[in-house]
């Protein structure tokens, strides 16, 4: 009996441990949410933090270049029994051990530039995981839109179909009692095919979005997705008009401090290789321990050596190389002023299209009320048999149509606002 519950007991464990390990996460995200977890599990994101971090080891690298190097070495002679003659006497060589402890210190022009070189490295390195940042949330809010804008749409087409369901058993049962005829019912059937399949083709694109936005987040293909917020959460039109109310400031800009920062590199790079003219100083200290010696040690134990370096004549290379980085930084110049003003024009044209997007909008907004107007009066005709099927038929083409630019619309709306956010790095 023992045996038999203890074997219950370990089936039992087998299934919870199973059921545990087979359940597919769940993730309740809103917008905000969403871009944090795509922020800390998103693979580009983890990258783009080795980078900043693989910067701070470089920039050790140049500044320990210029500390104190300690090293040590232990090394045994033996002669096998060679015997040297000194004054016409055999003097036999005894085997030696010494233990030598060596410390050295070089400083140079180009050593101290490095340092400086490495501060900047580190700065775009910290600009470049900004930038990817800012690039992953606004990649995530584009797609967690179009999720709610898809969803938005089969909402509607599903209301249509609702609508258009109830108008196909009226005019059946018009069709069984005489009142219309066969083809209004077979038109309206083909009207509800088609909106069945538009729902069925919908779903799966908005199936196809929410994979974009697993694979943005960095969870599993199988995590479940429940997006929290809605379109009216996310979108308001005072928003829109006082992000067109606020003045582009270049510096903010994360592209404009890349390049800022790629311009001030280059600079650096022209220093660090005129430095190559300068001398390089060294101070070494050296001490040996005998633990083993000869008869005839004459090597000293300690010993300081402090040496400059000075450069005379190099055929012409680094000159080559200074005027190689001459133009290297005249290109990033020219580059910094490109970008400058391309941003400038971007700014121009993000405020255009923003415009635009809100006027069309406001257009498709009012259009939807009244295609949803004309379809309910074509409707309340058609129950009573003052308008055709054609007619109910083209209400119900133009209300859809009218619902899907109203979606889109709204969609284009906030991914043009995301755009000119993510230029006023806001």
């Amino acid at each position: 009996m023992l045996k038999k519950k203890f074997f219950i007991a370990l089936c039992s464990a087998v299934l919870i441990s199973g059921s545990l390990f087979g359940q597919e996460e769940t993730l309740r995200l809103s917008v905000k949410d969403a871009e944090s977890y795509a922020v800390e599990h998103n693979r580009s994101m983890k990258t783009a933090s080795l980078e900043v971090k693989k910067a701070d080891y470089t920039r050790w690298q140049a500044i320990s270049s210029m500390l104190p190097q300690v090293s040590g070495a232990f090394g045994h002679n033996n002669y096998l029994g060679y015997e040297m003659e000194l004054m016409n006497m055999p003097i036999a060589m005894k085997p030696t051990t010494n233990f030598t402890l060596q410390a050295g210190l070089g400083v140079s022009g180009q050593q101290i530039i490095s340092t400086t070189i490495s501060d900047v490295v580190k700065e775009m390195a910290q600009t470049n995981y900004e930038k990817s940042e800012q690039t992953i949330k606004s990649q995530v809010r584009k797609l967690y839109f179009s999720a709610l804008a898809v969803e938005n749409t089969i909402a509607l087409l599903e209301q249509n179909m609702e609508n258009m369901l109830t108008l196909e058993t009226l005019t059946q049962r018009s069709a069984e009692v005489g009142v219309s005829e066969q083809t209004d019912v077979d038109q309206i059937s083909v009207q509800v095919s088609s909106l069945r399949n538009t729902i069925n083709s919908t779903r799966r694109s908005l199936e196809m979005i929410y994979n974009s936005l697993r694979l943005m987040l960095g969870t599993s293909v199988s995590a479940e997705l429940i997006l929290s917020e809605r379109f009216d959460d996310v979108f308001s039109v005072e928003n829109v008009e006082s992000l067109l109310r606020e003045q582009f400031s270049i510096t903010k800009n994360l592209d404009y401090q890349l390049t800022e920062q790629s311009v001030e590199l280059a600079k650096k790079q022209v220093r660090i290789n005129e430095w190559a003219y300068g001398p390089q100083l060294s101070v070494a200290y050296q001490f040996t321990g005998k633990i083993q010696k000869t008869d005839f040690d004459m090597n000293p134990p300690q010993a300081l050596v402090l040496t400059l370096n000075i450069p005379i004549f190099s055929s012409g290379t680094k000159l080559a190389k200074v005027n190689e980085s001459k133009m290297d930084y005249q290109a990033a110049v020219n580059n910094f002023e490109t970008v400058s003003d391309q941003l400038q024009i971007q700014d121009r044209q993000l405020r255009f299209n923003l415009r635009s997007n809100l006027e069309n909008y406001e257009t498709q907004r009012r259009n939807i009320d009244v295609s949803q107007r004309v379809f309910a009066n074509i409707s309340n005709k058609y129950e009573h048999g003052y308008s055709s099927s054609l007619d109910l038929t083209n209400a119900s083409t133009n209300l859809i149509a009218a619902q899907s630019n109203y979606v889109q619309a709204m969609l284009e709306l906030l991914n043009a606002q995301i755009e000119l956010e993510e230029l006023l790095n806001k």
